[in-house]
């Protein structure tokens, strides 16, 4: 920066005197004591003077540098600074390998998510994610995995994949952990039903039906796969039905007593 400066002074003080010397050559042309070639000549060096002046101002604006001494460090795209390598008073080297800076684009982050060995073959690039945090456990950001890394690592035996998720009102901040669900395809259509419908007793699975005449019947279920909050009905029931998923329990029992 200081070369950058040093060229700016110096190729200003050039065309002030190349401008002095234009100055006297136009008296001396008017006074008849210098030809036209020596003005034309006086003309063309302040013209490359200027020029310099101006090629050495704009490179020194483009790095940050003003006339005064004081040089502003520009990011290239809007972001917050995620990691600082610089402190007050600090020398910085022209041999300085280290970043100043680092900024980052938060509007949308990176999730790093684990996939257990059991859950590999049914996760794809492209599936859709859900991602909830501890710092906003009511709060449910999208996302969709768009790379997967096909290694498993030998300590944790898992294999990580990349999300990108949107970061409304930047919420999100790096190094958060979170809990991710991945809606992935299994190749079968089974019915879904809340798992709150589901009632276990006696070492069998039961759900309440509601037929057309708004009569409830009990019906035994096989379940086929369940997550946290849904449960995937293999046989029983079919798309369409109607499940009671209140007070079930009350009616369960009420109707196993007639």
């Amino acid at each position: 920066m200081v070369g950058f400066d040093k060229e700016t002074v110096s190729a200003g003080a050039e065309m002030r005197s190349a401008e002095r010397t234009l100055k006297q050559a136009e008296q001396l042309y008017a006074s008849g004591l210098s030809s036209a070639k020596e003005l034309e000549d006086a003309k063309n060096e302040y013209q490359i003077k200027q020029a310099e002046f101006k090629r050495a101002n704009a490179v020194l604006k483009l790095n940050g540098g003003s006339k005064n001494g004081i040089y502003t460090i520009k990011s290239p795209i809007n972001g917050f600074v995620i990691e600082k390598n610089v402190t007050e008073n600090m020398q910085l080297r022209g041999d300085n390998d280290k970043s100043l800076f680092t900024i980052a684009d938060l509007s949308s982050v990176w999730a790093m998510i684990n996939i257990y060995e059991s859950d590999i073959s049914r996760v794809q690039a492209g599936n859709s994610v859900s991602l909830s945090t501890l710092a906003y456990p009511d709060q449910v950001f999208t996302g969709r995995i768009e790379k997967i890394y096909n290694m498993v690592d030998q300590d944790s035996k898992v294999m990580n994949a990349r999300v990108v998720v949107a970061n409304p009102n930047f919420l999100l901040k790096p190094g958060m952990l979170g809990t991710v669900k991945v809606s992935a395809s299994s190749g079968v259509d089974l019915p879904v039903v809340n798992s709150r419908a589901v009632i276990f007793d006696e070492n069998k699975n039961y759900v309440l039906l509601l037929d057309a005449a708004n009569k409830v019947h009990i019906r035994e279920i096989e379940i086929g796969h369940k997550t946290a909050d849904k449960i995937y009905i293999k046989k029983g029931i079919y798309a369409g039905d109607r499940v009671i998923a209140s007070k079930q329990v009350f009616l369960f029992e009420s109707l196993k007593a007639q």
